[in-house]
């Protein structure tokens, strides 16, 4: 009897431990997440990491993206896409083409730059990780695991520096052992910028009879 009690005791302390660093976690997330919608807009100069070593490749790309709301203007691997809150548009320099979209209506599942600071909201459970100091600077890493187990993804550890409640690094790992790694290189705040800088200029392209506009049907 008396090890079935010691046994139910331990039990429920693991569960309410749980429990609590669940909660830790979560309201970590909530913490940069409020903070971040505060600011009036945001501009942040990003790596990107690919990284899959049974395959052997290994792949680093820089870009930028300037978001306001919902509102953004990403730079990532020589192309631009704008949202100007109606439709997506695609501008492959490469190419010199543009695709004219409208927002996915699975956009819910989609993670675009203007969701990067909310997605953890629905689908993961949470869980505080380590704090390590990387560069000098405090990073307190929360690991997200996806409440779907048919998901491609295994876990999403999201690092934030403890000092300013910024996001550090976004790592993800996926099924095959491939690690996507997000890792923010500048974060400004609060930039005196143009309105156009989220709208689609289309005459400038028409004009430039090379590029090819393709719409949405």
């Amino acid at each position: 009897m008396r090890k079935l009690a010691l046994f139910l005791t331990i039990t429920f302390l693991s569960i309410t431990a749980f429990s609590q660093n669940s909660k830790e976690a979560k309201n970590l997330l909530d913490e940069v997440a409020q903070k971040v919608e505060a600011y009036k807009n945001m501009y942040i100069e990003f790596n990107h990491k690919f990284d899959n070593s049974d395959a052997d490749i290994h792949q680093e790309t820089r870009g930028n993206v300037t978001l306001k709301g919902d509102l953004y203007h990403l730079n990532y691997m020589g192309t631009e896409q704008i949202f100007d809150g109606k439709n997506i548009y695609l501008i492959i320099h490469e190419d010199e083409e543009v695709i004219i979209q409208k927002p996915s209506e699975d956009s819910d599942d989609t993670l675009t730059p203007s969701k990067m600071f909310s997605f953890y909201k629905n689908g993961y459970t949470y869980q505080m990780g380590d704090l390590k100091t990387i560069k000098g600077v405090k990073i307190q890493y929360v690991k997200l695991t996806p409440i779907d187990s048919n998901s491609e993804i295994i876990s999403v550890l999201v690092g934030i520096d403890i000092k300013t409640k910024h996001i550090f690094n976004v790592i993800e790992t996926g099924e095959n052992q491939t690690v996507t790694t997000l890792e923010v290189r500048t974060f400004k705040t609060n930039q005196p910028i143009s309105e156009k800088l989220f709208i689609f200029d289309t005459a400038k392209y028409r004009d430039q009879k090379k590029y090819i506009i393709s719409e949405p049907k």
